[in-house]
């Protein structure tokens, strides 16, 4: 155990309750790297956030999973015609800041993000996503959540979305506080990143379910 987590149930709470099945111990929490995530995520095809020194997996069931593509394919469609920044999948990692290397399940970056608009070549790039989406699974603990996105606006994320396909529910905050939540019916919408796009959370969950001629 590292000099910052006395007990296992401390290092626990500190990342908000997870799992200890998600928490890997090797290397040594406290101790683990960027690189740790890499090698992990290239060598058993896990992806792995790194909270202070700790690998902590990613939660994501097959569904969530499922949902997470269905929408960067969406997002993806509505960029072809409006050419503004580039989508990524659960398994792009970013660092928000020193210690905190998030991958959101899904996520907007505007080109202005990055130096000279050109596509990073970091394997994880110092930047904080324009759009960041998270989709719920067993797995995910609110305090978790929470913490995702105390860190996403602190870093400089302007929309965020957290999706509850159990309830069938979605969660559109604008700024930190500024949450609106959305039934079956409601409509997933960013416009101040995405200006135009437009989806509504049940035909996200049917494609998902049974593809785009749902």
């Amino acid at each position: 155990m590292s000099a910052g987590f006395l007990t296992a149930a401390e290092m626990q709470q500190q990342l908000g309750g997870i799992p200890l099945e998600r928490i890997r111990m090797v290397p040594p929490p406290g101790m683990a790297t960027e690189e740790d995530a890499l090698r992990v995520q290239d060598a058993e095809g896990r992806t792995c956030e790194v909270l202070d020194g700790v690998l902590v997996e990613k939660a994501m069931g097959f569904f969530e999973a499922r949902i997470a593509t269905v929408l960067a394919s969406l997002l993806d469609r509505y960029l072809e015609g409006n050419n503004r920044g580039i989508i990524v999948g659960p398994d792009g990692l970013v660092r928000l800041k020193v210690g905190r290397t998030r991958a959101p399940d899904v996520a907007f970056i505007r080109w202005e993000k990055f130096p000279g608009g050109q596509f990073p070549t970091a394997a994880v790039p110092v930047v904080a996503p324009d759009l960041t989406v998270e989709v719920l699974s067993k797995g995910n603990t609110r305090e978790e959540i929470e913490t995702k996105l105390d860190e996403y606006f602190s870093a400089g994320v302007t929309t965020a979305w957290v999706i509850d396909p159990a309830r069938e529910i979605a969660r559109i905050y604008e700024s930190r506080h500024a949450v609106a939540e959305l039934s079956i019916d409601g409509i997933l919408r960013a416009q101040k990143v995405l200006p135009g796009f437009e989806l509504s959370l049940r035909d996200l969950l049917n494609r998902a379910r049974r593809g785009a001629s749902s």
